[in-house]
């Protein structure tokens, strides 16, 4: 859907640097075209911009300073690896937001529910993320980063465009910035900011 708006959990900047080496590595590199994300929604209508900014203010002020997020696992999707996040904040962060905006939910949305994740591979063939899957479920050891705020970002049939920037414990909603984001990072910790290719 054009012009659908996209909600992202704002990892601090070393979970970022971690997942976006991981899917540098691992993604093709023909349809890597976005940093690691955490995508809480995936598809609001864009009429409703202006309500979703105000809501994700009023969310980020509540939960106040950064969140805890658990890297508690690892997911086999078919066709690629996640890594599966825990975070009770987070969840019922979103678990809030979805029942405010819950006309306007995909059903794609609607099923999400408490699922949070970081795919650092897709699109493959089964065989080569069955053994990207093993290997690091090899090596895997559970770990704790922070969600540090949520992103919103408008899709434009392929691109992402930021729109806004809300850090926890503030209310104030800011405009594109180059932190962390969905973006591919084209060097460095630095991420590219709006409008790269493909969605993924």
């Amino acid at each position: 859907m054009a012009d659908a708006l996209i909600v992202t959990a704002v990892l601090d900047d070393a979970a970022q640097e971690r997942f976006d080496a991981l899917r540098r590595k691992h993604f093709p590199p023909e349809r890597n075209h976005l940093a690691a994300h955490v995508t809480l929604f995936h598809a609001l209508p864009g009429e409703h911009r202006r309500e979703v900014e105000d809501d994700l203010g009023v969310v980020a002020e509540r939960v106040g300073a950064e969140v805890p997020v658990r890297v508690s696992g690892l997911r086999f999707m078919g066709h690629g690896v996640a890594f599966v996040l825990r975070s009770p904040v987070l969840t019922r962060a979103r678990s809030g937001l979805a029942q405010r905006w819950e006309p306007w939910l995909s059903a794609q949305d609607r099923a999400k529910g408490a699922d949070l994740h970081v795919t650092v591979q897709n699109k493959v063939e089964p065989e080569r993320a069955r053994a990207l899957h093993d290997a690091l479920r090899g090596e895997f050891t559970p770990s704790d980063v922070s969600a540090t705020g949520l992103a919103l970002w408008r899709y434009l049939d392929g691109p992402w465009e930021e729109l806004a920037r809300v850090p926890f414990g503030k209310a104030e909603v800011s405009g594109p910035t180059a932190g962390a984001g969905p973006a591919r990072p084209t060097s460095g910790s630095g991420r590219a900011r709006t409008r790269r290719r493909a969605r993924g």
